[in-house]
């Protein structure tokens, strides 16, 4: 993992700023979706890309029960049945 040096604080309703040369660098656009989560003990902001729940996939996606499934695994689960 890099460091960039750039430090914030955290507000009191528990905001931080991700610097311009960050979002810029990470394609993060205002109102764009960023996933959060665990690895170990450090905070994870990834920018989220919608994705196949079998193959992790992102190309053909169609929703189904609120879950992403691409063309393919919808395929082959059809062929199962």
């Amino acid at each position: 993992m890099k460091s960039t040096g750039i430090i914030r604080k955290v507000d009191e309703l528990g905001r931080i700023v991700l610097p311009i040369e960050l979002r810029r660098t990470l394609d993060i656009a205002e109102r764009d979706e960023l996933e959060i989560y665990m690895d170990n003990d450090r905070i994870v902001l990834q920018k989220f890309e919608p994705s196949c729940i079998f193959c992790t996939s992102s190309y053909g996606l169609v929703s189904y029960h609120g879950k992403n499934v691409c063309h393919e695994c919808a395929q082959n689960m059809a062929e199962l049945c």
